[in-house]
Formats: structure tokens, C-alpha cells, sequence
């Protein structure tokens, strides 16, 4: 047992050194973790435990967690297989328990391994095992005398080669397996050898997207993981080959060297044949195969950090709150959908209208949009951005300008909208209507409220980043996933309007119970306190600790439920506004206000018995009661006029909205009908090491054009004001 409690202290500690966090902490966060509690829920409600860890840390701590206890599971298993062949030394068992990394255990346990029949197993089953390590121990004797004692009709050794041949299979599958030759070899392939990449058919790649890597070769140390993915892609569709040149002459020497070193023996040729074969045949593959697998690890988490940092920004797009909004889904032959939702998404209107070729109804799209604008209170129309938008923005920005109030457009993404329309989800909101007008009340919702629509969809379908279909699928799905709950439960669910697949990423809440909730909602009518709840079939003690405190009930019995802070905490806020002498129904008022600005949050979290971070979060809470970290991000930019790719000039200047980051630069849509990019290098006038650490998916931000090319209908666009461009 005391074992056992040792090697969890050796992972805690390890974990400790590798992330940069206190031993306490991760100690804590595992407990806690092992107690069934989500991460949201600890992230928010067990501060003084973690010392304030966030989402991303904790889970971080996760992770790492499971890595280094299916570790630990390995070495078990490898120091009993190695033992029951009766191989096992103190040495090997001590480099085992100390390795650190999967890839070294593997080394080690490579010798021993049961192996499929190879030249050298076929030499040993023949008797030349003796001769190999006779050769390897580098004799003074007569080479040929000797390999003449392992003739044999039985084993079909009938000539000296024949004897001398499988003597080199076997030495040459001895040097490969050799964990420390392996471990320079690819450390030095790393370092010193090249990615290289050709034309294999043409043909197969009819839109030139992979001609860069035709004929092309770079350091693998320097290979960035977007082209370390594009070239996979390519060799995927048969269009490239793509390769490893490792630096073959540094690597024989270095062998070499440590075989057979200064001695001088007849045998020592016989080793060098060897060696060339064991690395040409066995190791350099070997070593191409484990290299180009962790440089795609290595890829993929970076491919999958990005559409989650990308995916993150677009959940925590501000909502427009209180707009009845006119939601556009743009088509040609078939027609530009129409939507209008009233303040709480409710669908008021559907209709549809041609504007465009080949239909060209333009006079009676103008009536109904008229129509629809005299007869509801619409302040804001979404369009969407998927084909015919800028035709369609074209026409809505004429309209107008006819108009006499003040009406504004944006252009929203759309994608995912029409995995939206038709899923399961939208056809039981909106059994009667069809898919493109599903699209329309999923655009309208998108400007009203991001989170609350784009959840409803497959987050890889929302296409903010960049290979996330060469990418592992499992690992995008949970790195996806997390953030979807992570926003969620920073934002917090109003139990009483949230549908079941936005209740389903809160804290705690499984499918079945964020269905029960509706379900219930949809019988009973509005639930009026949290504590109601706790009657959902399936929603036990447990699931009511770890969810509660995410949702919130708006007019309800308890003022208190609609704020973040958590049941477990009523009692402290009960005592808390007696010592300021004042009562519940004064939640974010001015008067609370100034009260709770004057108070000793340390000297008071004492008195109150209750951590003093927590304490400083019910402040908060109870000085804004219904914050949503939404508000404080910059506003959408609203649109009353269009531009054309031919308007553009090299120098113009125009504000714009981030719509995805990727490791060469951004694209931002300035309005015309294609994202312009901004590269990485006109990002700023300092040394950019990733487009994240400047800009984000959503942002508004102020670019230049830097060069227009019609036919391709591509737009180059710099984030660097005149002054500064060179």
C-alpha cells in the first residue's frame, strides 16, 4: 500500500515540475477530480482549494494525471514480461521505473518483445546465434574457420556465406534494438535530418493546392505544424510522396564507433555490413515511422489548440440582447429565406423572397421586406454568408438606405447553420418548416444570442481553424467539447429559456436530465427556485451540487438564484448583508453597491468562515448579480452600406471582423465577397510568434489594403498602420 501511495506522490510531484503548479494544488485538484467533481465545478466553486486554478489548468492537471498512471500501468506490465522470460536485471528494472517518456519503456522492452519471424530469428532457429555474438566479441581468430563449424544439411547451412549472412542478420537486429543507439538516432535525425516532399500524380490534384510541395525539403526541426499536416493531407490523396533524408553517414559512424570502437579484429568488417544493414533495413524506417508520428502529434495538438482558442472566441461573441432581428439566408434559384424573432428568439414571420438572377423578382422582394419592416419593431438584419451573400447584403444595404429609421445589417457565419437545419434538433423545434427556412431562425438567433444557437451544432461543423479533418477525431471531439462546456458554464444557463442541448454542456448535466428538465419545464411551467430541481428524475444530490450553481433562475422566489453564487453559499450571504444591515431585494442595487466597496474582504472572510476568494466572487455576484462576461467584450460591427472587391485600393483603410486565425496569419472580413488574410508578418511591427497572441475570432479590428488581385478574387490586407509599413 505504502508503494502505491509513493508512486502517486513521484506522479503528483512530476505533474507539479511539469506544469509550473504548486504540489498542493495538483495534490488537490486529483482529489478532487476523483471525487467525481466536474472541472467547471472546481474551477469555480473550489478556488481555495486549487488557489484559483482555471479551467484550462485543471484540466491540464487531468490530463497529464492520466498520461503518467497509464505510464506507471506500462512499466508494470513490461518489468513482468521481461521477467517472465527470466531477462530481468536490476540495471534494466531501474531504467524502466525512471523512464519518463512511453517512447523510452518501448526502447527498452524492444529487444524482448515477442517479434514476428525475421532474418535473425530465422538465423537463431538455424544454430548461428553463438557465431553472431563470437563476431560481435570481435575475435583475433580466423573468421571463415569458425563459420565452418556452423555448416549443416539439417539447417540448410551449406556454404560459409550462407553461415556468415545469418550471423549479420542476427548482429544487425542486436544494434537495432540497442535502446541507446535508438534514442540518438532519432534525437539526431530530429536535429539534423530533413523533411522532403515530391510530385507522385499530378492529376490527382486538379486545384494545385499541394504545388508548393512538388519538389520541396526543410529542416524537421523548423517544420511548421500547418505544412506538416498539409503535407500528410497530400500524401493521403496520393498526390505527393513525402519522406525523411536523416543524415544516413553521421549515423553509421556514430554506431560503428560505439561497436567496435578502436579494437582491431578480422571480424570487424563483417560488424560494419552489419551495421549498414540493421540501420538501412531496420532503424531508419523504424525511426522515420516514430519521427513523422510525433511531428503529427505534435501538428494535430496544435491544429486542435487553435480551432478550440478560434471556436472559444466565437461561443463569447456578445450576444444582442433585446433586438427583434430579420434573419437572411441568402440562395439564388431557390431563394433568400426570411425569419423574423422577436427578443426571445420566438419565430414571428417565415417567408421567402428572389432578388437575384435566375428568378429576378426584385420589385416584389423589395415589397415584402417593406412589409415585414412597417409591420414588426426589427432594429437589425442577419445575413448570412454562405453563397449569393453579398448580392443579398447588396440588396438589403440599398433598401436601407430608402428607409427612414435606423436600421442596421451584419453579416453572420453561417457555418454549421445547415448541419443545424437538418438534425434532429431543428426538426423537433420546427417540425413543419423546411431546412433553408430552419437556417434563417438559426441565423436571426445566431446575432441574438452566439452561445445559445451554436451549441445546437457539431462544434467541428462551426469550421473555425484550420485540418481539422486530418486531425485525430477523438481528441478534436473532447478538446472541442471542453470549451463548449467551459464557455457555458463561464456564462451561465437560464434554466428557464436554455434548450436541452445548451443545458446539456452545464456542469454535472447528462443528455437524458437536460432532456428531463425541458420536459419538465414544458409540464410545470417555470421552475421558481433551484431547489425545484432537485424533483428532476435522474437529477441526484450529486449532479445538484456540481450544475446548480451554472444555472440561474430570473424572477424567481430567491434573488439569490439568479446570480452565480452557489447554494452552499446562501447562508454566508445571509450573514454577510445582516453585517452590512442589508436585505436580499437590494441585489445590485447602487446603495449594496458602495456598501460591499467598503467592506475587508480578508478580515471579514475570517468572521464569516468562508476562503476569502469565494468570498470575494459572492461580492461580485452580489454587486452584479446577472454579469455576463459577454458584455464586456467589443460589440459586433453593424453595417448600413457595402463595398466590392473593386472598391478596394492598396492603402485603404477599413475596420473589420476576425472570422478565423490559423499559424499563418487571419482572416478578417472587411465586406467584400472573400475574407482578406492578413499574414502573420503584418500583424504587428514586433516579432509575432503565433496569430492567437494578437488577434481573436470575433475581433474588430482596423486593416489596410495591401494588395488586390481580381482574378483570383484574393485581397492581402496588413494590420500595420502606413507609418510603419515598409
Amino acid at each position: 500500500m505504502e508503494s502505491v501511495a509513493n508512486k502517486q506522490n513521484d506522479i503528483i510531484k512530476a505533474i507539479s515540475s511539469q506544469l509550473n503548479i504548486k504540489t498542493k494544488q495538483v495534490q488537490n485538484v486529483i482529489e478532487l477530480l476523483e471525487q467525481d467533481n466536474t472541472v467547471p465545478f472546481i474551477a469555480r466553486y473550489r478556488k481555495e482549494m486549487t488557489g484559483a486554478l482555471d479551467e484550462v489548468e485543471i484540466r491540464s492537471i487531468q490530463e497529464q494525471w492520466q498520461y503518467l498512471q497509464n505510464l506507471e500501468k506500462r512499466k508494470e506490465e513490461v518489468i513482468r514480461l521481461i521477467d517472465e522470460q527470466g531477462k530481468l536485471s536490476p540495471e534494466l528494472q531501474t531504467s524502466i521505473l525512471n523512464a519518463a517518456k512511453l517512447q523510452t519503456i518501448e526502447d527498452l522492452y524492444r529487444p524482448y518483445k515477442q517479434k514476428r519471424r525475421t532474418k535473425a530469428t530465422v538465423a537463431k532457429e538455424k544454430g548461428l546465434e553463438p557465431l553472431a555474438l563470437w563476431i560481435l566479441d570481435q575475435p583475433p581468430g580466423d573468421i571463415i574457420e569458425e563459420a565452418k563449424r556452423y555448416l549443416s544439411e539439417e539447417h540448410e547451412i551449406l556454404a560459409t556465406e550462407e553461415a556468415l549472412q545469418g550471423a549479420q542478420d542476427i548482429i544487425a537486429e542486436i544494434i537495432s534494438d540497442e535502446p541507446s543507439y535508438r534514442e540518438w538516432i532519432r534525437t539526431t535525425t530530429y536535429q539534423k535530418g530533413k523533411i522532403v516532399t515530391s510530385v507522385k500524380d499530378e492529376e490527382k490534384d486538379e486545384k494545385r493546392i499541394f504545388e508548393m510541395y512538388y519538389e520541396y525539403e526543410e529542416p524537421i526541426s523548423k517544420a511548421a505544424p500547418h505544412r506538416i499536416l498539409a503535407m500528410n493531407r497530400g500524401e493521403k490523396e496520393e498526390v505527393l510522396k513525402v519522406s525523411l533524408d536523416a543524415p544516413s553517414d553521421l549515423v553509421v559512424k556514430h554506431i560503428t564507433d560505439k561497436v567496435i570502437g578502436k579494437k582491431h579484429s578480422p571480424a570487424n568488417d563483417y560488424i560494419k555490413i552489419a551495421i549498414e544493414d540493421g540501420y538501412k533495413r531496420l532503424i531508419q524506417p523504424s525511426i522515420e515511422r516514430e519521427i513523422r508520428k510525433e511531428l503529427t502529434e505534435k501538428a494535430e495538438e496544435q491544429a486542435i489548440h487553435i480551432f478550440s482558442e478560434n471556436l472559444r472566441n466565437l461561443l463569447l461573441q456578445p450576444p444582442l440582447k433585446g433586438k427583434t432581428v430579420l434573419g437572411v439566408d441568402p440562395a439564388y434559384r431557390t431563394g433568400c429565406k426570411l425569419a423574423v424573432v422577436d427578443e426571445t428568439g420566438k419565430v414571428l414571420h417565415i417567408d421567402v423572397i428572389y432578388p437575384h438572377p435566375p428568378v429576378s423578382k426584385m420589385d416584389d422582394a423589395k415589397k415584402k421586406i417593406l412589409d415585414i419592416l412597417s409591420k414588426y419593431p426589427i432594429e437589425m438584419i442577419a445575413v448570412g454568408n454562405g453563397t449569393a451573400s453579398r448580392e443579398t447584403e447588396q440588396f438589403v444595404a440599398g433598401m436601407i438606405k430608402e428607409l427612414e429609421r435606423d436600421i442596421y445589417y451584419l453579416i453572420v457565419n453561417e457555418a454549421g447553420a445547415s448541419v443545424y437545419s437538418a438534425s434532429d434538433i431543428a426538426r423537433e423545434e420546427f417540425p413543419n418548416l423546411q431546412v433553408e427556412e430552419r437556417s434563417a431562425i438559426s441565423i436571426a438567433r445566431r446575432l441574438q444570442d452566439p452561445l445559445a444557437e451554436l451549441v445546437k451544432i457539431d462544434p467541428k461543423s462551426v469550421g473555425v481553424g484550420q485540418y481539422q479533418h486530418d486531425v485525430t477525431q477523438k481528441k478534436l471531439n473532447d478538446s472541442l467539447t471542453f470549451v463548449v462546456e467551459m464557455v457555458v458554464n463561464q456564462v451561465g444557463v437560464n434554466v428557464n429559456t436554455a434548450s436541452s442541448s445548451l443545458l446539456q454542456y452545464v456542469a454535472g448535466l447528462s443528455k437524458t436530465v437536460a432532456n428531463n428538465i425541458v420536459k419538465k419545464r414544458d409540464e410545470k411551467g417555470r421552475f421558481l427556485s433551484r431547489a425545484d430541481l432537485k424533483a428532476i428524475p435522474r437529477l441526484g444530490a450529486k449532479t445538484y451540487e456540481q450544475c446548480i450553481g451554472f444555472l440561474r433562475i430570473v424572477e424567481g422566489e430567491n434573488p439569490l438564484d439568479r446570480t452565480s453564487i452557489h447554494p452552499e453559499n446562501y447562508g454566508v450571504v445571509s450573514n454577510l448583508l445582516n453585517k452590512l444591515d442589508s436585505n436580499i431585494e437590494e441585489l445590485g442595487s447602487a446603495e449594496l453597491k458602495g456598501k460591499l466597496q467598503s467592506i475587508d474582504v480578508n478580515r471579514l472572510s475570517e468572521e464569516l468562515n468562508v476562503g476569502a476568494i469565494t468570498l470575494q466572487d459572492i461580492v461580485e455576484a452580489l454587486a452584479r448579480p446577472e454579469r455576463d462576461p459577454r458584455d464586456e467584450l467589443p460589440k459586433p460591427l453593424l453595417k448600413k452600406d457595402i463595398l466590392k472587391l473593386e472598391d478596394l485600393v492598396k492603402g485603404m483603410e477599413l475596420e473589420g471582423t476576425v472570422r478565423n486565425v490559423v499559424d499563418f496569419g487571419a482572416f478578417v472580413d472587411i465586406g467584400v465577397k472573400q475574407d482578406g488574410l492578413v499574414h502573420i508578418s503584418k500583424l504587428s511591427k514586433n516579432f509575432v510568434k503565433h496569430p492567437l497572441d494578437i488577434v481573436s475570432v470575433g475581433d474588430v479590428v482596423t486593416v489596410w489594403v495591401d494588395d488586390v488581385d481580381l482574378k483570383k478574387g484574393r485581397v492581402a490586407l496588413t494590420m500595420l498602420p502606413p507609418e510603419v509599413q515598409i
